[in-house]
């Protein structure tokens, strides 16, 4: 058997090498991943804009029952307040455009809702010479139900703000999608980072094994601190949060420290000055 001196000097070298490895494998996966974080990030706020253009499309719901209540819709027209509705949704929409997550079918369905936009502001504009059937016509492509295939609604069959609700459920389900593939992918973030940490669990378990029975003493507290900041990283990175580099990096670097002088004192009770 090898003395546990040495054996203390392999394990050593085990958890240190293990800090090492959770570092380049956290390089490796955050510079992957920077990428498909920002899109995701895009995406998110392309999907906000989406929210806000369905409010605003109720304004303009809103502006038009209320036009439709005077009865003088060929006197007075669809209001400023329909008009400026109308107005920032077509510009959310152009916003949202920049973060589409869903590629050309995501681009196609963001012109499909654009032209219902278009031809609900043509049919209210239409409306001030046809009177209440214009707006009628108006209100419909505004607030359509959608068709059902059975009990399930058929996207992008309503009026706009139906499909405003549909396109912010697509861009949603392709912004999860761009979270959980490639190197954000849990099935491969997980045995990824969890093997090296479960090798340095073993590694110091058998250091804690070794200090007790052959020195007498316990495993200081440096060494369970070096393991519970491999384990934060490690853990955090199989998540849609990972941590920022500045702070992975240190926290990785005052572990692998950590563990160094964990095992400093027992190594130095067999260091003897030369003759």
């Amino acid at each position: 058997m090898p003395h546990p001196i040495v054996v203390l000097r392999r394990l050593r070298a085990g958890v240190l090498a293990m800090v090492a490895v959770t570092a380049l494998l956290y390089l490796m996966v955050a510079n992957g991943a920077q990428e498909q974080i920002a899109a995701a990030h895009r995406a998110g706020v392309a999907i906000q804009h989406i929210k806000d253009a369905r409010v605003q499309a109720a304004k303009a719901d809103t502006a038009l029952n209320a036009a439709s209540r005077t009865g003088a819709i060929d006197l007075i027209g669809t209001s400023g307040d329909f008009a400026n509705a109308t107005a920032r949704v077509s510009s959310l929409l152009t916003s949202a455009t920049g973060g589409n997550a869903a590629g050309d079918r995501g681009l196609s369905h963001i012109q499909f809702v654009q032209g219902q936009l278009a031809t609900c502001v043509q049919m209210a504009n239409t409306a001030v010479l046809d009177g209440k059937p214009g707006l009628k016509r108006a209100q419909d492509a505004l607030d359509h139900t959608p068709e059902y295939d059975g009990r399930d609604p058929v996207p992008f069959t309503g009026g706009l703000s139906q499909s405003l609700g549909d396109l912010r459920d697509l861009q949603a389900e392709a912004r999860d999608h761009q979270r959980h593939s490639g190197w954000r992918d849990p099935g491969l973030l997980r045995p990824l980072f969890i093997a090296p940490l479960a090798v340095m669990l073993l590694l110091v378990c058998a250091t804690g094994y070794i200090f007790v029975h052959h020195f007498r003493r316990r495993p200081g507290p440096a060494l369970v601190v070096a393991t519970l900041a491999t384990a934060s990283i490690s853990v955090a990175m199989c998540t849609i949060n990972p941590p920022h580099v500045a702070i992975a990096l240190p926290v990785l670097a005052a572990a692998g420290a950590l563990a160094y002088l964990a095992y400093r004192p027992r190594l130095a009770e067999y260091r003897f000055p030369r003759p």
